[in-house]
């Protein structure tokens, strides 16, 4: 397939280990739920990128299509789709979230 916004979105995930796309930015979430995996992210004390998807609509589309996943924020780490608010707020309370950071060498274990 040679889709210009999948290699875009290609491009933005190979460019960091942990990628967070999504609406607003980090200082300036547009909505509560990319607000609320900005402060997940921060808590686990991990450096991530961050893509506004309200910049590109293509990009905001596109993304739904390349994770196969309707909803925004998608947070990526070492360019596998992790998911979405909910998801991403269930790992971090059991702890599955840090262990994953810390598997795919972005954390150091707190042990």
């Amino acid at each position: 397939m040679n889709n210009p916004v999948f290699a875009e979105i290609q491009s933005q995930l190979d460019a960091a280990p942990v990628v967070l796309f999504m609406k607003g930015t980090p200082l300036f979430p547009q909505c509560g739920f990319s607000a609320r995996v900005v402060q997940i992210l921060k808590h686990a004390g991990v450096p991530f990128a961050s893509v506004n998807v309200l910049e590109n609509p293509e990009i905001r589309e596109g993304i739904k299509q390349f994770s196969n996943w309707p909803t925004i924020p998608q947070l990526y780490v070492k360019g596998e789709f992790i998911g979405g608010c909910d998801i991403l707020t269930e790992m971090y309370q059991s702890g599955e979230l840090q262990s994953l950071l810390v598997e795919k060498g972005i954390a150091q274990s707190a042990a």
